[in-house]
């Protein structure tokens, strides 16, 4: 049996004459935080279908814990998977306690374990005082968290999670975070779909990025990041008044507008001083400055020359 979670192998995937696959893969590790990213188009919604069993590859495999995934899904390990969709699934004039054994009882969980599994996922949730309340009550933070509770109340060790926190308020998406953190901490491996890089950056144990069907890098962040653009920080300077004439050539700055002149360092201990010395000498008042460490944004627009904005579900 293979000791990684998940693996999915060079997989690829016609629509007539469309390839939406072409070769992707990556592999999922045991208790680790996974974003898979690409712009609209990349073959991510194709990918994840593959793995939950919704859809046949025509070339390659997916091997959960070394079982081979089927189209229809296989019985076998579909019990290991939990799938939540970024579109809320939830019957919203059931409460959140009939909701919760409702999707117990699809996804087979024992008679003699649902109820504990219940209350344990309503405290979970902190929605243990609103156990009673229909959903369509709860706001898009409280559906959402729930929305997660029920996916995973058959104790899956592999979670394929679209979008957990879109639309949803500051409050709430801490507490998801939490939630999530806490299942990882349990070894369990999680598979993350998003637009929110910045979530991606700081939450993510490695990151795979999906162009063209194809897997484009995979990595940590600091990994990516020096097989990218480099730890180059951009150092953004403000002048107390706009130069006159124009942005006046300037070696080693660029000019955003007429007061705001930049420059790419290093070293910043030993660069920042000689680039202040630069802007004094050339007669400019600095009089304020902001530095730009590199982002996971600028990553992806490296390797994939796109934004990357939202688009449909991967339900």
């Amino acid at each position: 049996m293979s000791s990684e979670p998940l693996i999915v192998e060079a997989l690829v995937r016609k629509f007539g004459e469309r390839l939406a696959l072409n070769g992707a893969g990556f592999t999922l590790r045991r208790g680790e935080f996974l974003a898979l990213l690409g712009p609209n188009g990349a073959g991510k919604t194709t990918l994840i279908r593959i793995i939950s069993g919704r859809l046949r590859a025509d070339g390659g495999r997916v091997l959960i814990h070394g079982q081979e995934q089927q189209a229809g899904g296989n019985p076998d390990v579909m019990s290991k998977l939990g799938i939540i969709p970024q579109n809320i699934a939830l019957y919203d004039q059931l409460t959140a306690r009939e909701n919760l054994e409702l999707f117990g009882k699809v996804f087979g969980v024992s008679s003699s374990d649902l109820k504990a599994r219940i209350e344990e996922a309503l405290v979970w949730t902190g929605l243990q005082d609103r156990s009673t309340e229909p959903v369509s009550r709860f706001s898009g933070g409280m559906q959402r968290r729930l929305n997660i509770a029920c996916g995973v109340l058959h104790r899956p060790d592999i979670i394929l999670l679209d979008e957990p926190t879109v639309g949803v308020d500051p409050q709430s998406r801490q507490r998801i975070w939490e939630m999530l953190k806490q299942l990882q901490t349990q070894g369990v491996s999680i598979v993350l779909t998003t637009h929110q890089l910045d979530e991606a950056q700081q939450i993510c144990d490695r990151i795979v990025i999906m162009d063209g069907g194809r897997t484009i890098a995979a990595g940590t962040f600091d990994q990516l990041l020096e097989n990218s653009i480099g730890r180059r920080r951009r150092v953004v300077f403000a002048l107390s008044k706009a130069t006159t004439g124009g942005q006046v050539p300037l070696t080693g700055f660029q000019w955003r507008d007429d007061r705001t002149p930049v420059a790419e360092v290093d070293d910043m201990v030993t660069e920042l001083p000689g680039r202040l010395q630069a802007l004094a000498s050339a007669g400019f008042e600095v009089v304020d400055l902001a530095i730009e460490t590199p982002s996971l944004q600028s990553v992806f627009l490296h390797y994939t020359g796109h934004e990357l904005r939202e688009s449909g579900s991967l339900s």
